[in-house]
């Protein structure tokens, strides 16, 4: 894909692109999102460099500084980073294995009348957690309640074996805005994203990339396409789904043989929510870990509340260096010797 990216017109490698972005591949995105439930138009579709950008825009456009922005306790740690950047009161609502609670969301909504709630639908991250039926709809009730724009994070869509509920689906584009990205499962350095959204918001959202970025990574939006539009891209998703699969079981059950508990049993994705036996702080471990140079992300650095300090997120992909399991061995012992 790479070289026929290079072989192509001069324009490809030096144009900056239209502010949508490639019309081709957002007319396949289009399609794609069809296939999960989402109806968009190519036009309601604006490729972004990735998910984070898309995240970023999205603020530029809806919330200003003081404003209150729901997120998930625990979520992806660097929308904590990105939301503090904008200054607003960033709010955590507790995550269940079927969605937010939806009590504690109804009172979050009362007390800090938030503008925005930043989410994964399926695969949550980090704890891999799959929307309910029966909460997503409890949860599109209380926003079109309280005025609330649902930014839906979907970047593991494809890690899935079978859909998950969407909010998009549900609400029609209307309340929900949904986000995508293909740098989990190609590569970090593909850098393509999409922002689908409101027809009647593309204008102000196209303004904002070009008073950011100008265009856009448009090699890699090719490089997309031809994957798309070969095969390609289908076929790697499916063995990469196999590979994470078998990944998950032997990582699950190594765990669980060192008194580490999975959260749910996860079916799919590359992440683990792992509960730590009783007395082992996932801070301290990781500290001990990093002196094995193993970096283990404790639950903490996900929680806005600091009330993960048991749990540990381990992804899956990396889990086949045993160097791994010998570290958090290590620092679990050297963390009950210091409780004892």
């Amino acid at each position: 894909a790479l070289r026929s990216a290079a072989r192509a017109d001069d324009v490809v490698l030096a144009d900056y692109g239209t502010p949508l972005g490639l019309p081709p591949l957002r007319q396949l995105l289009a399609r794609r999102m069809a296939e999960h439930g989402v109806e968009a138009s190519p036009d309601q579709i604006m490729l972004t460099d990735c998910g984070t950008q898309a995240i970023d825009l999205l603020c530029r456009f809806l919330i200003e500084p003081g404003d209150a922005v729901l997120v998930d306790d625990p979520c992806y740690f660097n929308f904590h980073a990105l939301l503090r950047a904008h200054q607003v009161k960033v709010v955590g609502v507790p995550y269940t294995p079927s969605g937010p609670d939806i009590e504690l969301f109804a009172a979050a909504l009362a007390e800090h009348r938030p503008r925005l709630y930043i989410t994964n639908s399926g695969i949550h991250n980090p704890t891999g957690a799959i929307l309910s039926p029966v909460t997503a709809h409890r949860l599109l009730k209380l926003a079109d309640q309280a005025d609330l724009t649902i930014v839906e994070d979907d970047i593991f869509v494809d890690f899935e074996h079978s859909p998950a509920p969407r909010l998009a689906a549900f609400d029609g584009l209307q309340r929900v805005v949904q986000i995508g990205s293909f740098s989990k499962t190609l590569s970090a350095s593909v850098r393509c994203g999409f922002i689908a959204a409101p027809r009647d918001w593309m204008e102000g959202l196209t303004d904002l990339k070009i008073a950011t970025t100008f265009g856009g990574a448009r090699l890699s939006a090719e490089l997309v396409l031809t994957l798309l539009k070969d095969g390609s891209y289908r076929k790697h998703v499916e063995q990469l789904r196999t590979r994470l699969s078998r990944a998950m079981a032997e990582t699950a059950g190594r765990l669980k043989a060192m008194g580490v508990t999975p959260w749910i049993d996860q079916p799919a994705g590359m992440f683990l929510w792992c509960r730590l036996p009783e007395g082992i702080d996932a801070a301290e471990v990781a500290r001990h870990a990093l002196s094995d140079d193993v970096v283990l992300a404790p639950g903490n650095a996900f929680s806005l509340s600091h009330t993960a300090g048991r749990f540990m997120r381990f992804n899956v992909a990396q889990c086949e260096d045993q160097r791994i399991f010998r570290a958090l061995d290590k620092a679990m012992a050297a963390s009950r010797r210091k409780a004892a």
